[in-house]
Parts: C-alpha cells; structure tokens; sequence
C-alpha cells in the first residue's frame, strides 16, 4: 500500500495559492461591482487596454482568458452591448474577428484602476521588498508559461490590425 504524506509540502504549496487567489478575488469584487463589472469583464477589458491597439483577435482573448471560444464571445457580447466593446472584422481574413476596447470601455478602466491598484498594493504588492517582488513575479511567470501557455496570446501586434 502507497502511503501519501498528507503534510506534502506541494499540497501546503497549492492550498496556500488556492487560498491567496480566493482572498484576492473577494477583495477585489467589490471595486468591479460598484463598476458594473464582473471579474471576468474587468479582466477582459483589462487584458484589451494592454495590448497592441487595444484590441485582440477573439480566438487570443479566448486564450489569454482561459475561457471557451464561446465563453469569451458570451463576454465579449455582453461588453458589446454596454458600449464597452467593439468586435471588429479582419479586413483580410473573413474567419477572424477582434474585440476593441471603446472609448467607454477605457473610460471605465480608468474609473476602476486606481481603487484595484490600490487593493492591489494594500494586500499584495506592499507586502514585499522590491526583491521579493521581482522573484514573485519571475516565479509566476514560469509556472503560468506551464499551466497557461496562451496567456500572452496575440500579446504583439497582430498581422491584421483591427480598425475600431
């Protein structure tokens, strides 16, 4: 019989992250709802407003996102319909399509931001040294280029730039 340690410093590892993103989410729920948004919107939004002319190839989204090619049009239809989001047509590929933040979509980035950044200094980033910050940082990066390896889908300029 195989015997599981069951004080397995990896389970401590990943309960420890588990718990640190739930605690995170809920602290951070608030500020997106005051908005309007729920957190998968306010990540959509954010992920477009970070990327070459603010707008991503659906099928990038959906991977930077993690979300099904249908959850992400479910989002990005929903955002279209609150005037946050435009889905634009590729000019030269009729199959693809791009979401584009809109002018209201950044304007509700910027009314959200500086509260999230503020959350996210009050229970995260003040909490290290800019060492450790560094290393945290390095060290998130190569375990989500594992577990995620789309997460920066479409995060250069794409081939067909989508015109808003």
């Amino acid at each position: 019989m195989n015997v599981v340690n069951i004080d397995d410093p990896r389970l401590t590892a990943m309960g420890l992250l588990s718990e640190v993103q739930a605690g995170l989410a809920a602290r951070m729920q608030p500020v997106f709802g005051a908005a309007g948004l729920s957190e998968i919107d306010f990540e959509t939004l954010l992920r477009l407003g970070r990327s070459p002319r603010q707008s991503l190839r659906m099928s990038d989204l959906a991977g930077q996102t993690g979300l099904s090619t249908s959850g992400v049009t479910r989002v990005v239809d929903r955002l279209e319909r609150d005037g946050l989001v435009a889905r634009v047509a590729c000019a030269v590929d009729r199959r693809a399509s791009y979401a584009t933040l809109t002018d209201a979509g950044r304007e509700k980035l910027d009314l959200v931001l500086p509260q999230h950044l503020e959350d996210i200094d009050k229970c995260l980033t003040s909490l290290l040294s800019a060492a450790e910050l560094e290393a945290f940082l390095a060290t998130l990066r190569t375990i989500r280029d594992v577990v995620r390896p789309c997460a920066t889908a479409g995060a250069v300029e794409a081939e067909c730039p989508a015109q808003p």
